[in-house]
């Protein structure tokens, strides 16, 4: 039992950082039709950026949280009204390819900048070392990864269903043309909306920073299972990103500890089953099988 708890824990905090990004993949997918191959790049340049920050103006864990995602929404921002947005009107593999090119470019950059070595990053004062529960030994770092993602998908949920705006942008994620025909400006909210999706991102690759291995292939992998993630939840779809972010989670943390080096296989399994039984996702629309 004690073993499953801590193998819980791990899968939670894992699966956080798939859950936020996997969240603005959707998102941008959902309100733009584009499928955003660099937002890996985006998750890696997050934990890069919180390194460069420690290393060069001495900013530490907490205040990179903020800044490094408000630096990754101007970031966001520039990409979309710079080069993304050039390309909304031809065919969605035009932007597949240009968002592929921005990826190699920005690994390319960051290896000639600092190497292929992991830069190294302490993890954040007061959550150094593990919690012990009788026989139960928890880091303090993967339980405050786990809760601190869970509390901003919530925040990010009740922001897209409580609030006008987030009940406009979530209206234009399922039906832009819809949108369109009862008068919503969805162009408008394109820019914001994409900003949004590359800051959760680069918010991940923050919470990553401390105990991933942090260099320029960090999100070639992490790109992988994140597409993973939006097919088994459902393409475009804000419910289905963040539940399927924590269940891939949870499978790769089981996975790990039961089948070791099969871990990540467990993961195409499981997208092959939910494909094979709903093409649309587990919460996705059936039009968008």
């Amino acid at each position: 039992m004690t073993a499953f708890i801590q193998y819980t824990l791990q899968g939670l905090a894992t699966g956080g950082f798939y859950a936020l990004s996997a969240l603005g993949l959707a998102v941008i997918f959902g309100v733009l039709g584009v499928v955003n191959f660099s937002h890996g790049a985006c998750y890696m340049l997050g934990a890069v950026a919180a390194t460069v920050l420690l290393d060069t103006l001495g900013l530490g864990f907490w205040a990179a949280l903020p800044l490094v995602t408000l630096l990754m929404f101007v970031f966001g921002v520039l990409m979309e009204r710079l080069l993304v947005r050039w390309l909304l009107k031809l065919d969605p593999l035009y932007n597949f390819l240009l968002t592929f090119g921005i990826t190699l470019l920005l690994v390319d950059l960051v290896k000639r900048r600092y190497g292929v070595s992991s830069l190294p990053y302490q993890l954040p004062a007061g959550l150094e070392g593990r919690i012990d529960l009788g026989s139960l030994s928890l880091s303090r770092y993967q339980l405050f990864v786990a809760v601190f993602s869970a509390l901003v998908c919530v925040a990010v949920w009740m922001l897209l269903t409580k609030t006008r705006i987030g009940m406009i942008v979530r209206a234009s994620t399922e039906d832009a043309d819809r949108s369109r025909a009862l008068g919503i400006n969805v162009g408008r909210w394109v820019t914001p909306v994409f900003g949004f999706g590359i800051a959760l991102a680069g918010l991940a690759g923050v919470l990553a920073a401390p105990f991933r291995a942090v260099n320029a292939d960090m999100g070639s992998n992490f790109i992988i299972i994140l597409f993973a993630v939006v097919v088994i939840g459902g393409l475009g779809s804000i419910l289905g990103a963040v539940v399927a972010g924590f269940l891939v989670g949870l499978v790769e943390a089981f996975g790990q500890a039961y089948a070791g080096q099969f871990s990540q296989v467990f993961i195409f399994v499981l997208m092959a089953v939910v494909i094979l039984i709903r093409p649309a996702g587990l919460f996705g629309r059936e039009e968008a099988a």
